[in-house]
Order: C-alpha cells, then sequence, then structure tokens
C-alpha cells in the first residue's frame, strides 16, 4: 500500500489536477515540494509536456517517443503550449513548449503511432531477478536530498546507493510514487522515471549540483497499466567525463515486461 501524503505533501495526482486549461495552452503553478531547488525536475517538466500534449490532443494512438531537451530552469507559473506538426494516417508528431518566468525551459516533441500486426515480436530486455523488495535498503536516504525525492519510494535490488562511492555506476531500484491516488498510468510513469538522481551518483562521496540536458525516451509497451504502483529500473552512466555522464536505463512492469528505455546525458558540476 502506497504511504499517504502527509500535509506537507501534495500528491502527484493533487498537483496534476491544478493543470488549468487557458486559451489553447496550459498552466500551472507548482509547490514547493515538487521542486529541485527553485525549478521543477526534469522527470516533472517532461511529464507537464506530454499530459499537456494528451489533452489538447486526446485522440491520439499509444506514445512511441519523446525527445526532451532541457534548455532553462522551469520556475514561477508555467505555460504548457502543445502544437501538432504532423498528424498522419497512422503517426503523429507533437511538439511542447514549457516557459517559465526565465522563458523557455523545456522543448518536447513527442511522437505517437498506432499499432500494427508484424509475424515476429522480440524483445532484447530480459527483467533482471531482484531479491525480495521488503529486504532492499532506502535508495532515498541521505539529509540534503532535493525536495521532490520525498514523493517517492526506492528499493536497491543492485548496484550502488547514491553517494556511497560503489564500484561502478550501476543502480537497480524498485520505484513507486508515495500518492496512493496514482495508478501507473504513463504520464506518472514518466515522472517517476526521473526520480533518482543520475546514476554517476552511485560513484560519487557526496552530492554535487547536476542539470539533465536532454532525454530521450522510447517506449516498449503501447499502454501502461500498473495498479501496484511498483516499478523495476536498471540503470547504467556509460561515461562521466569532463563533468558530463551519459547513461542508459530501461523500467520493466512487475509482470516482467519491459515499458520504456532511455537514454539521458546530465551536466555534474564541481561542488559549491
Amino acid at each position: 500500500m502506497n504511504d499517504m501524503p502527509t500535509p506537507s505533501r501534495t500528491g502527484f495526482s493533487s498537483m496534476l489536477a491544478t493543470l488549468a486549461a487557458a486559451g489553447s495552452d496550459f498552466k500551472i503553478s507548482l509547490p514547493a515540494d515538487w521542486l529541485q531547488g527553485r525549478t521543477a525536475y526534469g522527470g516533472l517538466s517532461a511529464a507537464l509536456c506530454l499530459q499537456g500534449g494528451l489533452r489538447a490532443f486526446p485522440e491520439l494512438p499509444p506514445l512511441r517517443s519523446a525527445q526532451v531537451a532541457f534548455i532553462g530552469p522551469a520556475t514561477g507559473e508555467l505555460t504548457i503550449s502543445p502544437r501538432m506538426l504532423r498528424q498522419g494516417k497512422s503517426a503523429a508528431f507533437v511538439a511542447v513548449d514549457l516557459v517559465g518566468d526565465a522563458g523557455l525551459a523545456v522543448r518536447a516533441t513527442l511522437c505517437f503511432g498506432a499499432g500494427r500486426e508484424l509475424p515476429h515480436q522480440h524483445s532484447g530486455h530480459a527483467m533482471p531477478t531482484t531479491p525480495p523488495r521488503e529486504t532492499c535498503p532506502d535508495v532515498f536516504n541521505w539529509s540534503d536530498r532535493p525536495n521532490f525525492m520525498a514523493h517517492f519510494d526506492g528499493r536497491l535490488a543492485g548496484g550502488s546507493l547514491p553517494l556511497s562511492a560503489g564500484p561502478s555506476p550501476e543502480m537497480l531500484v524498485w520505484l513507486r510514487h508515495r500518492d496512493p491516488q496514482v495508478r501507473g498510468d504513463l504520464v506518472s510513469l514518466m515522472a517517476l522515471a526521473d526520480a533518482l538522481p543520475p546514476i554517476a551518483y552511485a560513484v560519487l562521496e557526496s552530492g554535487v549540483p547536476l542539470s539533465t540536458m536532454t532525454w530521450a525516451v522510447d517506449m516498449l509497451a503501447p499502454q501502461i497499466d500498473n495498479p501496484q504502483g511498483w516499478w523495476l529500473l536498471r540503470g547504467q552512466a556509460e561515461t562521466l567525463c569532463e563533468g558530463y555522464s551519459a547513461q542508459t536505463a530501461v523500467i520493466w512492469h512487475p509482470d516482467g515486461s519491459p515499458v520504456m528505455a532511455m537514454r539521458q546525458h546530465v551536466a555534474i558540476f564541481a561542488k559549491r
């Protein structure tokens, strides 16, 4: 059972319900407990772009991929502006800009596509075996973690904990929203998929400022539905060089089916 939101914590579902239509755009002001410093964290910004696109164009086929560029801080009242780039018989491309007080913050390109029958099926992502979830240590356990991480529960099933100076930059983590009203749909999964710190944190000893620059998401399943709330994420940092880290991740449904593959480029700064 998910934890109930505390009075000082705004549940994801309650926060998302405040997204209001403003002509062809949408507007939202985020509570402080959903911020990373002064700005919305990357996964939430991407989830808001996705929600805006789905609300503007409700008849779209399933999401197949998303490319997201984090251009500036998403601060103050946020405006989400979706527009249809092209819609064909089976595919549609939607562009979404998220603008805050400091100007353009996020630009997302969302690709939607209808399914079709093929003679063969293949998946190269077998779900890893994990210890019992209840025996796994808490991931979000350091004192100066960003505010938004209080909304998530994470259990380390493999690799190293963040800021543990582990031997390699790898994490295998069970993740869920703490909000009991979240039912494991696509928008909530987009927000959850970026809940962890950079995978490079597994080899670091102390926290440093960071900023995701770009995020590419490929959907591996046409529909997302997970009432259990838990998802398994395996992340690996391929490089950590000159203040940047390139990382990949895959997310599985508890039934073992892969649902999302991701590539992310993160700027990691020297400690202030």
